[in-house]
């Protein structure tokens, strides 16, 4: 897995304790709450987005809700490792997220995370309709969970 942020983590030990994980995406973003005392996170509704731009206003109050110390994005990369178009567009909203609430952002690698998600879903006997039963707030809990786990 691959760990990028917007500063240098190497400088200084990782004290942020709470994040908001995004599972981006086009048309739907995943949403999860995540600890780090715990090392775990929870999945949060799902974000509708229009070209990759979510409504602003309802992040704005998930900030103001959950108070996080950073943000966590994952970095939907090619299976070889190569980035690709939708990596470029989740590099801009995370910097987004950055300027438009002053807090860190960082690119967890997410290679088959939404693929895992509906494994797990699959795996309990959950719906197997996947548009209108969204993995997308599960992926992105595992995100926050890989990032916790990578970067303790």
């Amino acid at each position: 897995m691959t760990v990028t942020s917007s500063e240098n983590v190497n400088d200084k030990p990782n004290t942020e304790q709470s994040v908001l994980g995004f599972d981006f995406g086009t048309t739907r973003m995943g949403v999860a709450f995540g600890q780090r005392m715990l090392g775990t996170a929870r999945p949060l509704a799902p974000l509708k987005a229009k070209e990759g731009i979510p409504n602003w206003d309802e992040i704005a109050k998930l900030v103001e809700e959950w108070q996080p110390d950073a943000f966590v994005v994952g970095l939907p990369l090619d299976m070889d490792g190569a980035e690709n178009e939708m990596c470029q567009r989740a590099r801009k909203f995370a910097k987004r997220l950055h300027g438009r609430f002053n807090r860190p952002y960082h690119m967890m690698d997410e290679r088959l995370s939404s693929f895992e998600a509906k494994g797990q879903v699959i795996a309990r006997g959950g719906n197997r309709n996947f548009k209108e039963n969204s993995v997308d707030g599960l992926a992105a809990q595992m995100i926050v969970e890989t990032w916790f786990t990578e970067t303790s």
